[in-house]
């Protein structure tokens, strides 16, 4: 950026607090009329190469690194002391897992966390691109806080996660809130420090976005939420590109960690006390496909089950991907929960095909058999899109057949909706809404049924809990999950939060079930 580019900056992000508004309100309709080039070229600080989808599919896992000797620059070590920094998080379990990471860089820095928006010095707003209403749900809370960027000209706001790794998200940000203070992607979280150095001192929009795959950095600190459960990564990215999703796209290729540093994670874990820890990967079951050695997810959870903590999960699964080993291993029980979440998207071969699935009704089928199999106790829940682009009502029909056949315990249902970049987002969405709807409430109606008929079996059962704290309902309930991820309402005192217990179930509901607590009785020799 020269002088000149310089200059033009700082009059749209003038340091007075009272020229602030005027400022950004009289340069809002020149930033809506410019070219994407020209915003690049003036507004805000850093060599920047927008997200680009081509690219994406084209990028190889040959330059990724894992690093050990990560650590917050000297400057920025103490730079958040008496400030406060609040992060809103949306979609999946990675974009929680972001956020432990970011809130101990911030805590690092000396920063505290605060729920008040009012009170924080740093806001992130650490975003989902899977479906437009999540996207819609950011650009709603950037509009509530561009008021409180013009009464607080020091505040720092930025947003982060996978919205940021889309050029049409960026651009729309660069033109209509030119008040958000960095843009950074997924890739390089562990930048935050230096990134928020930039924002801080030179009162220019901070804009790091990488269109290359992001390195693998181990000793990242973190911030859990709470001591009972815990997220911990195995790999990043997917490989898969189905052609209605954006994750390879904003999360990268497929890199895995090596398992001696995931086990010596979840061993850390079990030392602090933790009941139970889920693995995380957008494609789970593709662990250690990179790695330079033999090894897989099967090989990683056989060694995981050796671990003294009581229990252990995975998520999410691509049925393409989960192999026999990791039947067998997962039939040995212990510490590893027999509940899976396997999406199937559709019960139509044809539609799977469109959708590059790359498998088949028949082929998920004889999966679902062989899981049986070996944990024939096991529970499946599932993710399912309704009205995919040409979808038939035969094709529809075969959705709710396969539903019936699996007798999923749950599932997550979705009307499709396109996402810009995608190779579905170019076809015609030739599905009428009321049709989309129409199936989608069949299909509800369906899931519910199962749901309510697989809750009715525990009735009368003594099930085991993972107390995790008070109902959200009823202060005076608490609230907790079964092996198999039922959520159970019962009343028990406080100090049995964090402590597995039995509880009889007394009532059963669609989604959750009512219980009492049962007190061991100690032996009297």
């Amino acid at each position: 950026m020269n002088e000149q580019q310089r200059k033009e900056a700082n009059q749209i992000k003038q340091e007075n607090p009272t020229d602030v508004k005027s400022d950004l309100d009289s340069n809002l309709d020149r930033l809506k009329n410019m070219e994407s080039d020209e915003l690049i070229g003036k507004y805000f600080q850093s060599t920047y190469e927008p997200p680009n989808l081509k690219k994406a599919k084209k990028r190889r896992r040959e330059d990724v690194e894992i690093h050990y000797d990560f650590s917050i620059p000297a400057e920025m070590q103490r730079i958040g002391e008496g400030k406060k920094f609040l992060i809103r998080t949306y979609g999946c379990q990675m974009n929680e897992h972001d956020t432990e990471v970011m809130a101990g860089l911030l805590t690092e820095m000396g920063y505290e966390t605060t729920d008040n928006t009012d009170e924080a010095d740093v806001i992130l707003l650490n975003t989902c691109a899977i479906r437009e209403n999540a996207e819609n749900k950011v650009f709603g809370e950037i509009g509530h806080l561009k008021p409180l960027k013009l009464e607080k000209p020091d505040l720092i706001i930025g947003v982060c996660g996978c919205m940021s790794q889309e050029e049409s998200v960026v651009n729309k940000i660069l033109k209509k809130h030119p008040f958000i203070d960095m843009i950074f992607g997924t890739h390089n979280i562990h930048r935050l420090p230096s990134l928020l150095k930039e924002a801080m001192f030179s009162k220019e929009m901070v804009l790091e976005v990488w269109s290359k795959e992001g390195d693998i950095i181990e000793n990242l600190p973190k911030v859990r939420k709470g001591k009972i459960k815990g997220w911990v990564n195995i790999m990043y990215g997917c490989d898969k590109f189905c052609t209605y999703c954006i994750v390879p796209y904003t999360r990268g290729k497929e890199r895995s960690r090596l398992p001696e540093d995931i086990i010596q994670e979840v061993r850390h874990l079990a030392a602090q006390g933790y009941q139970e820890v889920t693995l995380l990967g957008q494609n789970v079951n593709a662990y250690g496909k990179d790695l330079e050695f033999e090894y897989g997810l099967g090989q990683l959870m056989d060694e995981i089950r050796k671990i003294d903590i009581p229990r252990v999960r995975f998520t999410t699964s691509h049925p393409r991907d989960f192999d026999d080993h990791l039947v067998e291993v997962l039939a040995k029980g212990g510490n590893l929960l027999d509940h899976i979440h396997l999406p199937v998207q559709s019960g139509s071969s044809e539609v799977l095909r469109v959708m590059a699935r790359r498998y088949t009704r028949e082929s998920y089928l004889e999966l679902v058999g062989k899981i049986r199999a070996g944990m024939p106790n096991a529970t499946l829940t599932t993710d399912i899109i309704v009205g995919f682009p040409n979808e038939t009502d035969e094709q529809f029909e075969e959705t709710m057949t396969l539903v019936r056949e699996v007798g999923f315990d749950g599932a997550y249902t979705f009307i499709y909706s396109p996402r810009e970049g995608t190779p579905a987002a170019k076809w015609e969405d030739n599905i009428p809404m009321e049709v989309k709807k129409e199936r989608l409430q069949r299909l509800n109606a369906l899931v519910n049924e199962q749901a309510k008929q697989a809750m009715q079996k525990y009735e009368g059962e003594i099930v085991k809990v993972l107390v995790e704290g008070e109902s959200k309902k009823n202060p005076d309930v608490l609230s907790g999950y079964t092996e198999r991820n039922k959520l159970v309402n019962f009343k028990a005192p406080k100090s049995t939060i964090g402590k597995i217990v039995n509880v009889r179930i007394t009532e059963a509901r669609t989604w959750s079930l009512n219980g009492e607590l049962v007190e061991e009785v100690a032996e009297v020799l």
